[in-house]
């Protein structure tokens, strides 16, 4: 063998083993599924109210109970049901039901107080049982009684409830889901979508130039994109191939996916206000793995494509699990509950909430899907 063959040949030897090195498996991203998740569950009891942030999280845990078929994760989200006896606000006086803004048991119709029938949902379908989505029905099937169409006023609603309406849809087959997911979806594109951005602010009060980021920028808040872009992908996922709009959540979805690739940084992350990173600079986990996710499920269902969207959600998933998750499984750099970017919030490895574990689970649980597909 001459030399410039040897030296060929080495080199051949030499990029196998670093691909191999690079090569990501689907045992790794179990491993990382379940260091995040049971440390999660190791550190707090389901025995929690199913407002928001808590049913936001086991949206998450159910995806990584069906990549994982660990049963404790099932139990962990039965438990937190049982405990809230299937139900979101608890109100029976339906003349008193609100649907603004408020964390008592009379505002049924608010969204933040609807995400939990996703995981209701989710478990009836692995075990059919009535009594699991009867108040699920009985609350949407009131609020589409209505003539009211403005219940989603703010970015994190559209994650909150739209999978609700799909999820409901599949269940019952009544087509009445459908039709006012679309009407109440284009009442909120109407108050907070950005035609030329084709991003989302996050409710009414942030559009501009009404508001603007310390640098006179448009404000468009990481989280609230995170919440409709993982919603759309939720939707996408249920709503029939046949439906007359689909192709406007689709056209939605692209579009935000293209914004989204074009906003990441250098490191991965978003940073808490998409277009304008000197407002609060540093990483941010939350938007990041809802962005993730839905670039995940985007390629994993030939909705995007893989050569233009891959690279950004590897970057992403390498920040994730290289940066905002620990050692011990604690996911670091998660915004605090809230509502926009803050200039000065500190976020770091110690900021973790519940919801941020529930998006970080859900961009994993898409991963695992993409390297199942691959390998």
């Amino acid at each position: 063998m001459k030399l410039h063959q040897v030296f060929l040949f080495t080199f051949f030897l030499i990029s196998l083993t670093v691909n191999a090195q690079n090569q990501l498996s689907k045992d790794e991203v179990l491993e990382v599924i379940n260091r995040a998740n049971t440390y999660w569950q190791h550190h707090n009891k389901p025995e929690v109210r199913a407002f928001w942030d808590h049913a936001a999280y086991h949206t998450g845990n159910m995806a990584a109970y069906e990549v994982t078929k660990n049963e404790a994760y099932q139990k962990y989200s039965e438990d937190w049901a049982e405990y809230n006896k299937w139900m979101g606000a608890k109100s029976t006086d339906k003349s008193n039901w609100k649907y603004k803004y408020g964390e008592t048991d009379e505002y049924v119709l608010f969204g933040d107080w609807q995400i939990c029938f996703q995981t209701y949902i989710d478990l009836y379908r692995l075990k059919p049982e009535e009594y699991k989505i009867a108040r699920a029905k009985e609350v949407m099937e009131y609020e589409m009684g209505t003539p009211n169409k403005d219940y989603w006023w703010w970015a994190d609603g559209l994650y909150m409830v739209m999978p609700v309406m799909t999820k409901l849809y599949k269940v019952t087959g009544d087509q009445k889901y459908l039709d006012k997911l679309y009407e109440y979806f284009m009442y909120a594109n109407s108050i907070m979508y950005d035609k030329k951005e084709k991003l989302y602010y996050r409710d009414a009060k942030y559009v501009y130039p009404k508001h603007k980021t310390v640098n006179g920028k448009k404000d468009f808040w990481a989280r609230g994109d995170g919440w409709v872009f993982a919603g759309l992908a939720k939707v996408l996922k249920d709503l029939p191939l046949t439906d007359p709009h689909r192709n406007e959540y689709l056209t939605k979805y692209r579009s935000m996916a293209k914004a989204i690739a074009k906003s990441q940084q250098t490191s991965g992350y978003w940073t808490r206000s998409i277009l304008d990173p000197l407002h609060a600079p540093g990483p941010e986990t939350s938007g990041t793995a809802f962005f993730t996710y839905g670039l995940l499920w985007g390629i994993n269902n030939g909705y995007l494509k893989e050569k233009t969207y891959l690279p950004v959600a590897q970057k992403a998933w390498s920040y994730l699990t290289k940066t905002a998750l620990q050692p011990d499984g604690k996911v670091g750099y998660v915004q605090p509950i809230g509502e926009k970017a803050i200039p000065g919030q500190v976020v770091d490895l110690n900021s973790t909430t519940n919801f941020g574990v529930g998006a970080f689970l859900l961009a994993g649980s898409e991963m695992y899907r993409y390297l199942s597909n691959k390998q």
